[in-house]
């Protein structure tokens, strides 16, 4: 958390790249309705701010506090409202209801796999038949190289495998087969709806 915070306190991290392609195409197409959406780890906001200029009320969750500076300034330059909320998304604390959409941007794949489930414990809570979970990732098989540096992609199956109870998953697309001899060998960007 403290290299995090550190980072986006004197840095423009690498994942700052505005609102991303896969959320403005499905909200500008319609397919995702304007309602209540919270940004899981939403970094310096670039993705709630698009969210509120659509018409979504959002909440913005992240545990580095340099991040929600940057968030709460961005939105106010924007002129909308967004309810940037600090917490850790494995121990989510407070009441912060259900939502019509949830969004992911990587995330979920920066967690070791024990806190993957704590995180899956603690935003099924934030759902109802209905919701909607956009969620992109990292995606590939593991490599000696991945485990040594302590990063585990999602693996090939993994998002089934934690969310397959609970949401029907649509691949919305992937960055093609995985390159093994790249620093970042693949993404997969799903889009999930929960089910009773």
């Amino acid at each position: 958390m403290n290299l995090y915070n550190l980072g986006y306190r004197l840095f423009r991290m690498p994942w700052e790249l505005g609102p991303r392609k896969e959320l403005v195409e499905l909200v500008t197409s319609g397919r995702l309705p304007a309602g209540r959406a919270i940004d899981l780890g939403c970094g310096t906001g670039a993705n709630s701010v698009f969210l509120a200029e659509h018409g979504f009320d959002v909440t913005g969750v992240d545990f580095a506090p340099a991040a929600l500076v940057k968030a709460r300034a961005k939105a106010a330059e924007a002129g909308v409202s967004v309810d940037f909320r600090r917490d850790d998304l494995t121990a989510l604390t407070g009441d912060h209801g259900v939502f019509d959409l949830l969004v992911d941007y990587g995330t979920l794949d920066d967690l070791s796999p024990a806190r993957r489930d704590l995180y899956v414990r603690n935003v099924l809570p934030l759902t109802r038949t209905g919701t909607r979970f956009l969620l992109w990732c990292f995606e590939w098989a593991p490599r000696r190289f991945d485990r040594w540096v302590s990063f585990l992609p999602i693996a090939p199956g993994e998002v089934a495998e934690r969310f397959g109870a609970h949401f029907t998953i649509e691949l919305l697309g992937t960055s093609g087969a995985p390159q093994p001899r790249r620093l970042v060998a693949g993404t997969a960007a799903y889009l999930l709806t929960r089910v009773s």
